[in-house]
């Protein structure tokens, strides 16, 4: 169920989206409001899970991952055991920026951000050699031309 936000809410989300390290003052102001009200509905909306966790966006080609693959995966097997062995595997992985469950033709997608193709190929090799893969296709992202966490609230 979408919580039921109003226009100073969705003004104090988008603020944060934008920059989550800024003051309360700076929030306050640029919302049109003062500190005690903003700080209420922040906390409300962290309480209502509407503001999950905060972190810091890190530039990966800056620090060496430049290599950015999008790994589509099919799979003949279903079952709950090795669902959880294919969760167990992608968590222990940290390459995986993100794991999607699909409706369609292909049941996985993962994004895999690592430094070279042949750190890739490792990261494909320890996968396949612990959970049983139907059929793996891996795209290599020649540029990134858009990439946001914000949600149009």
């Amino acid at each position: 169920m979408a919580a039921q936000l109003d226009d100073l809410d969705r003004k104090i989300l988008g603020t944060l989206q934008a920059d989550a390290a800024q003051s309360l003052d700076e929030i306050a102001k640029k919302v049109g409001s003062s500190k005690t009200p903003v700080w209420n509905r922040i906390r409300k909306m962290r309480e209502a899970g509407v503001i999950g966790q905060q972190t810091v966006l890190l530039d990966a080609e800056a620090l060496g991952f430049e290599a950015c693959f999008f790994v589509l995966i099919r799979t003949s097997a279903h079952e709950a055991g090795w669902q959880a062995k294919f969760l167990k595997a992608l968590n222990e992985r940290p390459e995986v920026m993100e794991a999607h469950r699909l409706a369609g033709d292909i049941d996985y997608i993962l994004k895999v951000r690592v430094r070279t193709a042949r750190a890739y190929d490792d990261f494909y090799q320890a996968l396949i050699s612990e959970v049983q893969i139907y059929n793996v296709t891996a795209l290599l992202s020649m540029e990134e031309i858009k990439s946001t966490t914000m949600l149009p609230i």
